[in-house]
């Protein structure tokens, strides 16, 4: 499979420099550091107030009555235990690896208030920042026995939580989009846009691809597009990797055992996905409406938050790398088209709320019209 230089969001890219001269086959067992995430795991500073039932399902019922039920933590900028029927536009937006969903609720509300600048109509949106929280967040707190709690960054890949209920991530997930599908809480609400920085962009572009229950949202004529900001790496559907020679071709599985695993690859997925098949979870995915976002300087290829495990540098060696590779591999797989587009922001590094609040972000929030 081969893929030429692109004009990708105003910058021409040639991706073999983007990434670094290596070939798919040149990763060595050992060779790259180990997952940059650990040594930065600590205790997050804030947590939500308000919190919502999840049903191990993750559907609507019962949201309102958590007695018993698991609770996730959440940042609301409305009451959604009454009617909103001015609503039309939800926009989920999910914290990076170090959880802080109070700093990426402000960053959202930072974004609203420019897009309002711009002329758009911010009126009838509700912003809502849900919070995954890690084991280590519980030691120095009291916290109910009932708030769902995953292993270190479980909940980036979709695992299940280690308590209260072996609930996934992206279950919890479900539950909101239920709740925003319920009509008679959100009668006009047209759009739900999902929406993740670096850790948060993990999260989201793998729920573009495993989502359960967006069919709920088609029922209701409601529209879901996502933005994917600087992800460390992307889930491929099949063991091809960039090469060289800005192509695709099979990676040296003894170069890195693990490469093709859930999340980096469609190998030992999670439960959560193991009722489709490979080709019914990429033909969804296709499908999807996504924005690829990253920065223009997000190509340091030791920025200390980067995945540098093997399996992430098996997609290239920085996030431009990696992101310009990722969008190029579905292009090739699907020629026939998707409403899916890449914008690369100049001038930013990795820094999710510049990001965030960049001209193309704010597009794929409000649909501005101003990103090119």
């Amino acid at each position: 499979m081969q893929w030429n230089k692109a004009r990708l969001g105003g910058i021409a890219l040639g991706v073999g420099l983007l990434l670094g001269g290596a070939s798919s086959m040149s990763v060595a067992a050992g060779e790259s550091a180990g997952h940059a995430y650990a040594p930065h795991l600590r205790p997050v500073s804030r947590i939500a107030e308000t919190m919502i039932a999840i049903p191990s399902n993750g559907a609507a019922a019962e949201q309102d009555k958590p007695d018993g039920a698991a609770m996730l933590p959440v940042y609301l900028s409305r009451d959604w235990t009454k009617p909103q029927p001015d609503v039309v536009r939800a926009i989920i937006v999910i914290h990076g690896k170090l959880r802080n969903a109070d700093r990426y609720f402000e960053t959202a509300q930072t974004a609203e208030r420019e897009a309002a600048k711009g002329g758009a109509n911010v009126a009838g949106t509700i912003l809502i920042a849900p919070q995954f929280l890690a084991t280590i967040d519980f030691g120095m707190r009291a916290l109910p026995d009932n708030v769902l709690r995953w292993d270190a960054n479980g909940w980036m890949a979709g695992e299940a939580a280690v308590a209260p209920r072996p609930i996934s991530s992206y279950s919890a997930l479900d539950a909101i989009i239920a709740r925003l599908a319920d009509r008679t809480r959100f009668p006009a609400l047209r759009e739900v846009v999902i929406v993740g920085h670096s850790g948060g962009a993990q999260v989201v572009q793998r729920y573009a691809i495993a989502a359960h229950d967006l069919g709920v949202l088609a029922t209701e004529h409601i529209d879901v597009r996502y933005v994917v900001s600087s992800p460390s790496s992307y889930a491929y559907f099949n063991k091809e990797r960039p090469t060289a020679n800005h192509g695709f071709g099979p990676f040296e599985a003894s170069a890195c055992p693990g490469y093709d695993d859930w999340k980096y690859g469609m190998s030992r997925r999670p439960a959560y996905l193991a009722d489709r098949s490979v080709a019914q979870l990429e033909a969804t995915y296709a499908s999807r409406h996504v924005f690829y976002l990253v920065g223009g300087n997000d190509d340091d290829p030791t920025q200390a938050a980067l995945d540098r495990s093997c399996s992430a540098e098996a997609q290239g060696s920085e996030r431009v790398a990696r992101a310009t590779a990722y969008f190029a591999y579905m292009q090739a797989r699907h020629p026939q088209g998707l409403t899916q587009s890449l914008h690369i922001v100049p001038g930013v590094g990795h820094n999710g709320a510049r990001m965030l609040t960049s001209v193309c972000a704010i597009d794929a929030m409000y649909d501005t019209g101003e990103c090119r």
